[in-house]
């Protein structure tokens, strides 16, 4: 298990999803996980979801780029300057604080 951080701030528990497979399913079919980190992500979706989910699109440095919430059933477009991105449950990112300008890392 690794670490969602913020400026050495830990926000939460995640996972880190390696393999395509492990990108495609995200938070699929969950209901505890704190937060997935998603690798070579531009653009993510909901379908199949129960839940809505908060979405941060980061570029190659962490640096978030937006921040979305996703209802179920929906598709993000692409987002050219991302390369990665971060899926929690909506509202995670509100009580988190977490807001495009900030560097997210995963340890």
């Amino acid at each position: 298990m690794a670490w969602l951080t913020r400026e050495g701030q830990v926000l939460a528990s995640a996972e880190v999803a390696k393999t395509r497979a492990e990108r495609r399913r995200g938070l699929l079919g969950r209901t505890e996980v704190e937060g997935v980190f998603i690798l070579k992500a531009r653009s993510v979706h909901t379908f199949g979801m129960k839940f809505s989910i908060d979405v941060a699109f980061c570029d190659s440095e962490g640096t978030v780029k937006r921040v979305v919430t996703l209802a179920p059933n929906r598709v993000t477009l692409p987002l050219r300057s991302a390369r990665s991105a971060v899926e929690a449950p909506a509202g995670a990112f509100r009580s988190w604080g977490v807001v495009p300008g900030d560097r997210l890392e995963v340890r």
